[in-house]
Order: C-alpha cells, then structure tokens, then sequence
C-alpha cells in the first residue's frame, strides 16, 4: 500500500500533467473569440458542479464526508434570503466583465465534447457510487474533478484575465479568483487539519482517515486518473485552436 507521501507525489504528478495540457499552458497564444469558446464552454461545466455534488451526496454512506460535502455546496448559494448573487451568476458577472457579450452568453450551447464531458463525469460518480469502497471514491472525486483541478484550470486562465479584471490595485473577480483561491490543494494529504481552509484540504482530511483504512490505494489513484481524463477530454477540444496559430 502507498504512503500518503507517496499518494501526494503521485497526484502533483496528475497536477503537473494537467497544467501542461497544450490548451491551459498555451491559453495566452488563443485568439480572443477562441478564448472566449472556452470559456462560454467551461461555463456549462461548472453548471453541471452542483447536479455532480447532489449526486456524489445521495450515494455516500459515510458521514462525516457528506457533511463536508453539503457544506462546500451550500456555499455555492451563500444566502438563502436571495439578496447576494450565487456562484453561477459571479461566474456570469466576471464573463460580462471580460467583454462577452450576453448575445454570445444567450446564444452558445454547449458542445458534444462538452456535454460528453458532462455525461461521463456524473456516470464516474454513479459508478464509483456502487463500489464497496464508495465512500473513498467519492470523495477522492469530488476533492480532485471538483476542487484540486478547477482550481489548476482557473490558475491557468486567470493568467489571461487577470490583467483584465484587475485594475488599479484592485481585484474585481467574483468568480474566477475565489475559485483559484478556495479549491486549491493548499497542504499535503498528510498534513490537512481541522484548520484547513480550502475546499480540497477540507476533503482530504476525511480522505486521509479513510485512505488509513484501506488495504491497498489503487482505486484512489484510478478515481483519480479519470478524474484528469474527463478533464482533459474537455480541452481536447480547443487543440485546432492551438493548430490555427501554430503552437
């Protein structure tokens, strides 16, 4: 069985890889109405964040782990009053900040590679639901695809805009930096704690008590792999934009 050492090389190795994609590392090189397609796209995917919570929650048995869980979602909708904008509208606040037009934000629909994206992710969960070890996959799930990952992804497109939506000294991001923030992987597996912040550390700390149990780590790693996998699949898509500027 791999130490949780280990299993933290083993997933900055995923980190790494997935920040290498040719899409995120080359995001600057994009045509504009290129990179607003991604991001119109990448729209539909954090749509489908909360349906993917919702289920991974209905098929966990521990606990402890869908506590966390309902936590991090109820934060997607901060006020239950509705007088403060929830996640998905931020998200819709900083792209009309960005120049994209709510002509464009009405009119794009999401792509086959997009909505493939999406159909697989919520059939990992259901899958992974119905092993033994569901509670462990689950959570490696929704610590990796939705929180470690996104917040690789974001890093990687706030280096496009950033400049444009910080002005003067000031942060004008609702959506994008929070994420990048929130979602990191701030500390080691092995060194997550009652007074971790961010959404993955959260995570990990009952993933680390669960992977304690298991006798072998294989289906973290896997869960894990395919997390990237669907991840990647989604900027697969954009790579004839890379083509058409010759990178």
């Amino acid at each position: 069985m791999a130490t949780t050492r280990e299993l933290d090389a083993f997933e900055d190795g995923l980190i790494e890889g997935f920040a290498q994609h040719p899409v995120l590392a080359n995001v600057n090189l994009l045509p504009d109405d290129d990179f607003a397609a991604i991001l119109l796209q990448r729209r539909f995917v954090s749509l489908a964040f909360t349906p993917s919570y919702d289920l991974a929650i209905d098929l966990l048995n521990d606990e402890a782990g869908r506590r966390i869980a309902r936590v991090i979602l109820r934060e997607e909708y901060p006020d239950s009053n509705g007088h403060t904008p929830s996640h998905r509208e931020d998200m819709t606040h900083d792209l009309l900040q960005l120049g994209i037009s709510r002509r464009a934000l009405v009119g794009t629909r999401p792509t086959a590679a997009t909505k493939k994206a999406i159909g697989d992710t919520l059939e990992l969960i259901a899958d992974s639901g119905a092993h033994d070890n569901a509670d462990l996959r689950l959570l490696t799930l929704l610590r990796f695809w939705g929180e470690v990952l996104v917040s690789v992804e974001y890093g990687r497109l706030w280096e496009r805009i950033g400049p444009v939506l910080t002005r003067d000294g000031g942060n004008r991001s609702r959506f994008y930096y929070p994420h990048l923030v929130h979602d990191a992987k701030a500390h080691p597996l092995a060194a997550v704690s009652l007074l971790s912040s961010t959404h993955s550390d959260r995570l990990a700390m009952r993933l680390s008590e669960l992977l304690a149990r298991e006798e072998s780590t294989d289906c973290f790693k896997e869960t894990e792999e395919r997390a990237l996998q669907l991840k990647a699949s989604f900027y697969d898509q954009f790579l004839p934009a890379l083509e058409r500027v010759a990178v």
